[in-house]
C-alpha cells in the first residue's frame, strides 16, 4: 500500500513543477513560496480536523517537536530554493535535480538511522547521482 501513496506524492510533486512554472512567471519567488505556504498550511490543518487528529499534539515529545520544526525548516527552505530555480531554469532540468533528494535522503539515512543500505538501495543512488550529473553538465 505504501507505493500507492509514493506514486501519488510523484504524480503531485510532477504537477508541483509545472503548476510552479506557469505560476511564478513575473512573481518573487518568495512571495510565491508565502502563497504556497498557505495553501499548504490550509490542507494539512484541514486534513487534521477532518480526522480528528489535533488531540494528539498533547502527546508529542520534545524531541517529536525539535524534530517536526527541523523538518518544517527544511521543507521551507527546500521550497525557496526550488521555485527560485524554477523561475531560472527550465522544469525539465531543475525537477529531476531536486529529485537528488532521493540519493541524498538514502545516504543520510544510513549515516544517521543507521538504515541498511542494500546493493538496490546503493545502485539506485548511483544511478539517480549519474543521471543528475548528465542533467547538470
Amino acid at each position: 500500500m505504501w507505493w500507492i501513496y509514493a506514486l501519488l506524492s510523484a504524480l503531485f510533486a510532477a504537477l508541483t513543477a509545472i503548476f510552479a512554472k506557469i505560476g511564478i512567471k513575473g512573481v518573487d519567488t518568495n512571495l510565491a513560496t508565502g502563497i504556497r505556504t498557505v495553501v499548504i498550511l490550509l490542507i494539512a490543518w484541514g486534513i487534521v480536523f477532518f480526522n480528528r487528529s489535533q488531540g494528539g499534539i498533547v502527546n508529542l515529545t520534545k524531541t517529536n517537536w525539535v524534530f517536526l520544526i527541523l523538518s518544517g525548516f527544511a521543507t521551507g527552505l527546500s521550497w525557496v530554493f526550488y521555485f527560485r530555480a524554477l523561475q531560472l531554469g527550465r522544469v525539465n532540468q531543475v525537477a529531476p535535480v531536486d529529485k537528488l533528494s532521493v540519493a541524498l535522503a538514502i545516504i543520510l539515512s544510513v549515516i544517521f538511522l543507521g538504515e541498511p543500505l542494500t546493493w538496490k538501495n546503493a545502485a539506485g543512488a548511483a544511478l539517480i547521482i549519474g543521471g543528475t550529473l548528465v542533467l547538470i553538465f
